[in-house]
Protein backbone atom coordinates (compact mmCIF):
# COMPACT_ATOMS: atom_id res chain seq x y z
CA UNK A 1 0.00 0.00 0.00
CA UNK A 2 1.40 3.17 -0.86
CA UNK A 3 2.18 6.12 1.91
CA UNK A 4 0.78 9.97 1.29
CA UNK A 5 2.28 12.47 3.46
CA UNK A 6 -0.62 15.12 3.49
CA UNK A 7 1.37 18.52 4.95
CA UNK A 8 -1.78 21.38 5.52
CA UNK A 9 -2.25 23.56 8.35
CA UNK A 10 -5.87 23.25 7.16
CA UNK A 11 -7.39 19.83 9.44
CA UNK A 12 -10.98 20.04 6.90
CA UNK A 13 -8.50 19.92 3.91
CA UNK A 14 -6.30 16.92 5.64
CA UNK A 15 -9.58 14.83 6.33
CA UNK A 16 -10.76 15.28 2.71
CA UNK A 17 -7.19 14.83 1.14
CA UNK A 18 -6.68 11.78 3.33
CA UNK A 19 -10.53 10.07 2.84
CA UNK A 20 -9.56 10.81 -1.08
CA UNK A 21 -6.46 8.93 -0.43
CA UNK A 22 -7.67 5.79 1.24
CA UNK A 23 -10.69 5.83 -1.22
CA UNK A 24 -8.33 4.84 -4.17
CA UNK A 25 -6.29 2.45 -1.43
CA UNK A 26 -3.34 4.54 0.25
CA UNK A 27 -2.72 5.05 3.36
CA UNK A 28 -2.85 8.84 4.49
CA UNK A 29 -0.24 10.45 6.68
CA UNK A 30 -1.06 13.82 8.39
CA UNK A 31 1.14 16.91 9.12
CA UNK A 32 -0.13 20.42 10.48
CA UNK A 33 2.72 22.23 9.49
CA UNK A 34 5.93 21.74 7.61
CA UNK A 35 8.29 21.58 10.48
CA UNK A 36 6.06 18.17 11.00
CA UNK A 37 6.15 17.00 7.67
CA UNK A 38 9.60 16.96 8.15
CA UNK A 39 9.57 14.89 10.37
CA UNK A 40 6.61 12.38 9.38
CA UNK A 41 8.74 12.23 5.96
CA UNK A 42 12.29 10.51 7.75
CA UNK A 43 9.80 8.40 10.27
CA UNK A 44 7.97 6.88 7.38
CA UNK A 45 8.95 7.21 4.00
CA UNK A 46 6.08 8.08 2.23
CA UNK A 47 6.29 7.44 -2.05
CA UNK A 48 4.03 10.73 -2.28
CA UNK A 49 4.15 13.99 -0.26
CA UNK A 50 1.25 16.70 -0.79
CA UNK A 51 2.35 20.11 0.29
CA UNK A 52 -0.12 23.11 1.08
CA UNK A 53 1.52 26.08 -0.32
CA UNK A 54 0.30 28.83 2.43
CA UNK A 55 1.28 27.80 6.06
CA UNK A 56 2.47 29.52 8.74
CA UNK A 57 6.17 29.16 9.90
CA UNK A 58 7.46 27.10 7.45
CA UNK A 59 5.59 27.84 4.33
CA UNK A 60 5.30 25.43 1.36
CA UNK A 61 8.09 26.68 -0.74
CA UNK A 62 10.51 26.16 2.12
CA UNK A 63 8.91 22.75 2.87
CA UNK A 64 9.43 21.37 -0.69
CA UNK A 65 13.15 23.04 -0.49
CA UNK A 66 13.94 20.92 3.31
CA UNK A 67 12.27 17.62 1.68
CA UNK A 68 14.53 17.75 -1.56
CA UNK A 69 17.63 18.07 0.51
CA UNK A 70 16.12 14.86 2.50
CA UNK A 71 15.21 12.78 -0.63
CA UNK A 72 16.24 13.36 -4.63
CA UNK A 73 13.01 11.15 -6.33
CA UNK A 74 10.00 11.44 -3.87
CA UNK A 75 7.11 12.98 -5.95
CA UNK A 76 6.44 16.52 -4.35
CA UNK A 77 2.54 17.78 -5.09
CA UNK A 78 1.38 21.18 -4.17
CA UNK A 79 -1.89 22.33 -3.08
CA UNK A 80 -2.64 25.47 -4.08
CA UNK A 81 -5.10 28.11 -5.05
CA UNK A 82 -2.68 30.58 -6.53
CA UNK A 83 -2.14 30.16 -10.35
CA UNK A 84 0.50 32.99 -11.23
CA UNK A 85 3.44 31.38 -13.24
CA UNK A 86 6.06 33.15 -10.72
CA UNK A 87 4.49 30.70 -7.94
CA UNK A 88 4.76 27.90 -10.41
CA UNK A 89 8.62 28.71 -11.36
CA UNK A 90 9.44 28.80 -7.56
CA UNK A 91 7.64 25.77 -6.65
CA UNK A 92 9.20 23.82 -9.98
CA UNK A 93 12.89 25.43 -8.84
CA UNK A 94 12.97 23.98 -5.29
CA UNK A 95 11.83 20.66 -6.69
CA UNK A 96 8.19 19.74 -6.79
CA UNK A 97 6.50 17.74 -9.38
CA UNK A 98 3.10 18.82 -9.82
CA UNK A 99 0.88 20.59 -8.48
CA UNK A 100 -3.10 20.60 -7.69
CA UNK A 101 -5.20 23.51 -7.31
CA UNK A 102 -7.65 24.00 -4.93
CA UNK A 103 -10.95 23.20 -4.26
CA UNK A 104 -9.99 19.72 -4.62
CA UNK A 105 -11.46 17.44 -7.23
CA UNK A 106 -11.27 13.90 -6.13
CA UNK A 107 -11.04 12.26 -9.65
CA UNK A 108 -8.58 14.68 -10.75
CA UNK A 109 -6.43 14.29 -7.08
CA UNK A 110 -6.44 10.71 -7.78
CA UNK A 111 -5.36 10.23 -11.38
CA UNK A 112 -2.56 12.92 -10.73
CA UNK A 113 -1.44 10.57 -7.88
CA UNK A 114 -1.60 7.27 -9.51
CA UNK A 115 0.71 9.19 -12.50
CA UNK A 116 3.43 10.07 -9.78
CA UNK A 117 2.97 7.38 -7.70
CA UNK A 118 4.16 5.22 -10.72
CA UNK A 119 6.67 8.12 -11.75
CA UNK A 120 8.27 7.63 -8.45
CA UNK A 121 8.04 3.74 -8.29
CA UNK A 122 10.36 3.60 -11.66
CA UNK A 123 12.71 6.46 -10.39
CA UNK A 124 13.27 3.51 -7.38
CA UNK A 125 13.84 1.14 -9.94
CA UNK A 126 16.17 2.83 -11.83
CA UNK A 127 18.96 2.67 -9.22
CA UNK A 128 20.38 -0.80 -10.59
CA UNK A 129 23.85 -0.27 -9.14
CA UNK A 130 23.07 -1.07 -5.38
CA UNK A 131 24.24 -4.64 -4.69
CA UNK A 132 22.15 -7.19 -4.89
CA UNK A 133 18.96 -6.80 -1.88
CA UNK A 134 19.70 -3.70 -1.31
CA UNK A 135 16.32 -1.21 -1.19
CA UNK A 136 16.86 2.30 -3.22
CA UNK A 137 14.19 3.42 -0.80
CA UNK A 138 15.79 1.59 2.77
CA UNK A 139 19.25 3.50 1.14
CA UNK A 140 16.76 6.80 1.25
CA UNK A 141 15.68 6.94 4.01
CA UNK A 142 19.22 6.14 5.75
CA UNK A 143 20.85 8.69 4.28
CA UNK A 144 18.32 11.34 5.03
CA UNK A 145 18.09 10.54 8.67
CA UNK A 146 22.05 11.13 8.75
CA UNK A 147 21.91 14.26 6.84
CA UNK A 148 19.43 15.67 9.43
CA UNK A 149 22.08 14.86 12.45
CA UNK A 150 24.91 16.87 13.89
CA UNK A 151 26.78 14.51 15.58
CA UNK A 152 28.16 11.08 14.88
CA UNK A 153 25.88 8.46 16.04
CA UNK A 154 26.47 4.77 17.15
CA UNK A 155 24.44 1.95 15.04
CA UNK A 156 21.62 1.58 17.87
CA UNK A 157 21.02 5.43 17.85
CA UNK A 158 20.60 5.19 13.72
CA UNK A 159 18.97 2.35 14.33
CA UNK A 160 16.48 3.51 16.73
CA UNK A 161 15.66 6.53 14.21
CA UNK A 162 14.95 4.79 11.18
CA UNK A 163 12.92 2.08 12.79
CA UNK A 164 14.95 -0.95 10.74
CA UNK A 165 16.67 -3.75 12.43
CA UNK A 166 20.42 -3.98 13.55
CA UNK A 167 21.70 -6.09 10.55
CA UNK A 168 19.95 -4.01 7.97
CA UNK A 169 21.25 -0.69 9.18
CA UNK A 170 24.99 -2.03 9.21
CA UNK A 171 24.82 -3.24 6.03
CA UNK A 172 23.66 -0.09 4.45
CA UNK A 173 25.95 1.96 6.46
CA UNK A 174 28.76 0.03 5.30
CA UNK A 175 27.74 0.59 1.80
CA UNK A 176 27.70 4.34 2.54
CA UNK A 177 30.99 4.28 3.89
CA UNK A 178 32.24 2.80 0.86
CA UNK A 179 30.86 5.03 -1.35
CA UNK A 180 32.38 7.81 0.64
CA UNK A 181 29.17 8.85 1.83
CA UNK A 182 29.18 8.65 5.40
CA UNK A 183 32.60 8.52 7.70
CA UNK A 184 33.30 6.52 11.03
CA UNK A 185 34.40 7.87 13.90
CA UNK A 186 35.94 6.08 16.75
CA UNK A 187 34.79 6.98 20.30
CA UNK A 188 36.99 6.06 22.93
CA UNK A 189 35.26 7.53 25.64
CA UNK A 190 36.21 7.32 29.47
CA UNK A 191 35.67 3.34 30.16
CA UNK A 192 34.75 -0.04 28.48
CA UNK A 193 36.11 -0.64 24.21
CA UNK A 194 35.66 2.13 21.70
CA UNK A 195 32.80 2.70 19.84
CA UNK A 196 32.18 3.51 16.10
CA UNK A 197 29.90 6.29 15.35
CA UNK A 198 28.54 7.56 12.02
CA UNK A 199 28.18 10.92 10.63
CA UNK A 200 26.86 11.94 6.92
CA UNK A 201 30.11 13.14 4.73
CA UNK A 202 29.09 17.07 4.28
CA UNK A 203 29.27 18.05 0.67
Amino acid sequence: MAKILIIDDDAAIRYTVGEICKFAGWEAIEAENGARGLELFTRHHPDLVLVDYHMPALDGLETVERLRELDSHTPIIVLTVDERQEICDAFLAAGASDFALKPIKAPDLIARLRVHLQYGQLRREQVSDLPKGMSAKTLESIAAFLRQQTEPLTIEEIQAGVELAYPTVHRYLMYLVQEGKVVICCDYGRVGRPKNKYIWQKD
